[in-house]
């Protein structure tokens, strides 16, 4: 399972809901025009708390001219490239975002988030070595961040570095104990190179620690079905797609980073009468 990337990170949504407001110029000559400068950025600064309050609800096609104006009267702030930047992510606008967040890095080089979602664009243009720097610059300012670990595993994951995938996974999980997704990842490294038991534990791990989350349940339902548990199996993959019918997609499942292996079995399983049953309850979107 690859992040939520592209949605804006809500530490900065939040970040930017408490801006502080702008401060007034000194007394310089000619006065007005400082003054005038000063209430065009707190107008700035308001219109970026306006569009992190619309990126919370997800409605960014309202955030984005907001933010785009926003970085005009306040161009000096960070946060506001950062928020402009996070917006053209999610609009899968590459180019434009990684623009704004490079010009939030020339301002606040020490933002470990801006470097991520940098590494973040690159991902998803598939432009692995560039985003691992980016994850690995982030890394180097906040070390133990299970996100930027786990991202990185996730570009490790995509060049075939398995190893490499499996430890920086290891290492996010180290930091969250409740961080499924890394769980989940290492079980589908381990179910693509043979190790289904390896695999199976891992899936259980996540299963447990988040009982909503469809992948790894519908991948631990695969598992067990083709181990042979086919009762077990069938009433767990219907329980995952009642949470979420979207796995019940190959190609969704691909996006999530499942491999051949196990996207092959899982192809099967969801031809299986009662799976496909299961599908067509599913409310339509």
């Amino acid at each position: 399972m690859p992040k939520n990337v592209g949605l804006i990170s809500f530490l900065v949504v939040c970040s930017l809901l408490s801006l502080p407001k702008a401060v007034r110029a000194q007394a310089l000559t000619p006065y007005t025009l400082q003054l005038d400068a000063a209430k065009l950025e707190k107008q700035g600064l308001g219109l970026a708390q306006e569009a992190a309050q619309l990126g919370q609800f997800q409605q960014f096609e309202l955030a984005l001219p907001r933010a785009k104006l926003a970085s005009q009267l306040a161009p000096k702030n960070d946060k506001v490239w950062f928020l402009l930047g996070g917006l053209q992510l999610q609009a899968k606008d590459y180019n434009a975002a990684i623009a704004a967040l490079q010009k939030s890095q020339s301002l606040n080089p020490k933002n470990a988030d801006v470097l991520f979602a940098l590494g973040s664009a690159n991902f998803q243009q598939q432009k692995y070595q560039a985003a691992i720097s980016n994850y690995q610059a982030g890394l180097q300012l906040k070390p133990n961040d299970p996100d930027g670990l786990f991202d990185l595993g996730n570009t490790y994951y995509m060049l075939g570095r398995l190893p490499d995938a499996i430890a920086q996974y290891s290492k996010a999980v180290s930091q969250d104990k409740k961080f499924w997704p890394a769980i989940n990842n290492i079980g589908l490294i381990k179910y693509e190179q043979g190790d289904k038991e390896a695999a199976i534990k891992q899936w259980q791990t996540a299963v447990t620690l988040d009982k909503q989350a469809a992948e790894p349940l519908l991948a631990l339902a695969v598992a067990l079905y083709a181990k042979g548990d086919r009762q077990q199996g069938l009433k767990m993959g219907e329980t995952a797609l009642r949470i979420d019918g979207r796995y019940g997609d190959l190609d969704f499942l691909k996006q999530n980073l499942w491999g051949q292996r196990l996207l092959a079995d899982t192809k099967k399983f969801l031809e299986l009468p009662s799976i496909q049953a299961a599908l067509e309850q599913q409310p339509s979107k």
